[in-house]
């Protein structure tokens, strides 16, 4: 029989199944073929516990949190995880737990960092925060990119985000990473939001896997901002990468999963609570 990495989505903004809830957010429960398991993101906190109970996540498998940034849709659960199996290790970037804020159309800035109780979690918790600056192997085979090199002109953070409440310092979001894995086919990458860029991304995982085929994609892209002249050069750019599969979701944007589905056609596969994804290793 052979070996499996199991990828269970916890928390979306979708979901499809009985008894499972829906919030703005993003949270993997993966599991490796010997049992153990980290999550990746936590969501905002209101559904983790539950649909985790309702999809039957097994939490003394837990052995780490990591994280892909700082907003609060992706650390608000941490308090949660930290109540219900004690401390465990948080894998961030060091920039992860900066006061963030985000200018929406409205023109009104609203704070979007840690939540209170995800501050407090770590005020008491100092011991359990690993920094994750560079590339970090969190089990076996499960690696942390780190800070993405930004290297195309294309791609920016994908929204109006600030490090200061008044709106005039631009958060460059620094601590956004993403997470990568071997399997059979080649590489699968779990996204946060991509704020370092989707191309940005996968290319540095390139880089760091040496040109492994990437074989998945799943998670948010942000791309419901993104001008015309970045749409066709992220789906050229992933045509020429000539990955097997992607999942969007989150905060990748409606008409982007739609060009999505256009380029990628079957290929393209449905992403929200409870969807699960299996990846056979060698």
């Amino acid at each position: 029989m052979a070996k499996t990495v199991r990828v269970t989505l916890l928390v979306e903004n979708t979901m499809h199944g009985p008894d499972l809830l829906a919030e703005h957010g993003l949270a993997y429960w993966i599991e490796q073929p010997d049992g153990r398991a980290i999550l990746f993101d936590t969501g905002q906190g209101r559904v983790l516990i539950h649909n985790a109970f309702q999809l039957g996540v097994a939490w003394d498998r837990l052995e780490a949190v990591a994280l892909s940034h700082g907003h609060y849709d992706h650390t608000g659960g941490l308090a949660q995880v930290w109540s219900r199996v004690g401390e465990v290790k948080v894998y961030a970037h060091p920039a992860f737990s900066a006061r963030k804020f985000a200018r929406p159309k409205d023109g009104r800035v609203r704070e979007i960092g840690l939540p209170a109780a995800a501050q407090e979690a770590l005020h008491r918790h100092p011991a359990a925060l690993q920094p994750a600056e560079t590339p970090t192997e969190i089990l076996p085979g499960l690696m942390l990119t780190g800070q993405v090199p930004r290297k195309n002109p294309w791609e920016d953070t994908g929204g109006p985000f600030f490090l200061a409440p008044a709106g005039q310092t631009p958060d460059p979001l620094l601590d956004d990473q993403a997470l990568y894995f071997p399997c059979a086919e080649g590489t699968v990458v779990l996204l946060g939001c991509a704020h370092a860029g989707l191309v940005n991304t996968l290319r540095y995982i390139q880089e760091l896997t040496h040109d492994a085929p990437i074989h998945a994609v799943i998670g948010g892209m942000h791309l419901g901002s993104a001008s015309p002249e970045r749409m066709e050069f992220t789906l050229q750019s992933l045509r020429q990468m000539g990955i097997g599969q992607v999942a969007p979701a989150h905060c990748t944007g409606w008409s982007a999963v739609v060009a999505l589905a256009d380029l990628f056609g079957v290929r393209c596969t449905p992403c929200c609570v409870g969807a699960r994804f299996e990846f056979a290793i060698a």
